[in-house]
């Protein structure tokens, strides 16, 4: 995300100024050209928010470098000069990239957060340690510019949401949630809980379907190029002489002909399946589809389903005050699943029944047909008992440790699955080329 500073013209001559938010330039400066033709407005400038190197000294004291963010070269000298420092050079840094930092170094700072909060430690130091002590860069300074803004009142929620390039949307959400509430310690020991399950399924799912993908893609050019070059310089040598081949060596040499004469065909073949899969899933409509028919895949579909069930209940969980407002609770919670079946389903199915019809928790649930039958059972127990909360977290409990044992499970049946496919080339491969080894030339007539 970036932010933009606009300034406009009334048709009186008056000059106004506001900032924004948007994830690149021309994304906001459509924002800023849209709000000035609803309001009547000019243009004046638009401006974004840049670094700028400085440097400065102070007396008679060695000169200092540093970095600061802002929309313009004056505003960081004038910034300096007011704290007394004397301004050597200010210049726009060149290469400002605005680099996402890994998801590992966000969990490390909202469970640290958690864990220090739930010492009794002010927020605020909690802010000043952590930016001071953070050793990646990107999101020090993020962590800087948000304790500024919260210092000067600026709204917990809005502050954080601006930031949610860095963040992530749920939980730039969460944070500026935590901020506002009553229950800051709790959301932040959620939302910490939620992303490092997240990266512990994302990392066992890249095991147990990613890693095994690459390794049969990899096998089979391996295959191809054995069949398409090497093979075919030894088997022909026995053509060349008049010398008939074995069948497994004739079929293979077969198959190497194949692919030296099509290899544009088969190159398509490979190529463009995956990579039309890959354009259809960028779309909204391929995002749900996909997300759909994830959750219906063998073996896999099940856990996946599961692990989208437990982050809802986790969620729920965190933000479930009580049942006059559950209906936020549950936009958020669909949201944070990440999947967007799952969402669309609970958005645009469970919420419309009980906000227009007046339908009930469970029964709006289940007529979105994403939840299996245990968890409509327990939250229809929950829901009679009035302890739909505590419900929600031991069913999240309970699908965590089911779905954590079964993946591992899986991944053992499919490093084995693949370690068999691979010793069958092997065998097939040994077996051809043993063939070919048995062929004797014809005896030489007198």
């Amino acid at each position: 995300m970036i932010e933009l500073r606009f300034n406009a013209l009334k048709a009186n001559g008056q000059t106004i100024s506001g900032t924004i938010s948007a994830p690149n330039f021309s994304a906001g400066k459509k924002k800023i050209q849209e709000l000035v033709s609803k309001h009547g407005l000019k243009t004046k400038s638009i401006e974004k928010k840049s670094t700028f190197i400085f440097k400065v000294r102070k007396g008679n004291e060695k000169p200092f470098s540093g970095e600061q963010k802002a929309f313009n070269k004056l505003e960081v000298t004038q910034a300096l000069t007011k704290l007394g420092y004397q301004v050597v050079s200010v210049n726009k840094k060149l290469l400002d990239f605005n680099m996402k930092p890994p998801m590992q170094e966000i969990v490390s700072y909202v469970k640290i957060s958690a864990e220090l909060m739930e010492q009794k430690l002010p927020f605020s130091e909690i802010m000043t340690l952590l930016q001071n002590d953070l050793e990646n860069k990107a999101l020090r300074e993020t962590l800087k510019q948000i304790n500024n803004e919260l210092k000067k009142g600026a709204d917990s929620e809005t502050v954080y949401l601006k930031y949610e390039g860095v963040f992530g949307k749920f939980t730039a959400y969460m944070l500026g949630l935590a901020s506002k509430s009553g229950n800051m310690t709790e959301i932040y020991r959620a939302t910490a809980k939620f992303l490092e399950r997240q990266q512990e399924f994302k990392k066992n799912l890249r095991s147990a379907l990613i890693t095994p993908m690459i390794t049969l893609f990899i096998l089979a050019l391996a295959v191809l190029f054995y069949v398409g070059y090497i093979f075919p310089e030894t088997a022909k040598l026995f053509l060349k002489f008049d010398i008939p081949l074995p069948p497994m060596t004739a079929a293979t040499l077969d198959f190497s002909d194949f692919i030296l004469a099509n290899p544009i065909l088969l190159t398509l073949a490979f190529v463009l399946p995956p990579l039309a899969l890959w354009r259809f899933g960028k779309t909204e409509k391929g995002k749900l589809w996909m997300d759909q028919y994830m959750m219906k895949i063998p073996v896999m579909g099940s856990l996946v389903h599961k692990t989208n069930i437990e982050v809802f209940c986790r969620v729920f969980y965190t933000l479930y005050t009580g049942s006059a407002d559950s209906i936020e609770p549950i936009r958020i919670a669909a949201e944070a699943t990440g999947n967007k079946y799952f969402e669309n389903q609970i958005k645009n199915v469970s919420i419309p029944l009980m906000t227009s019809k007046g339908i009930g928790l469970t029964t709006a649930l289940e007529a979105s047909g994403v939840f299996t039958t245990t968890a409509i059972s327990r939250f229809h127990s929950g829901e009679e008992s009035g302890t739909i909360k505590n419900t929600a977290k031991q069913l999240a409990n309970y699908y965590e440790s089911e779905t954590v044992f079964r993946l591992k499970n899986v991944i053992e049946m499919v490093q084995v699955f693949i370690a068999m496919i691979i010793m069958i080339v092997m065998i097939g491969l040994t077996l051809v080329s043993a063939e070919t080894a048995t062929i004797s030339p014809k005896p030489a007539v007198m």
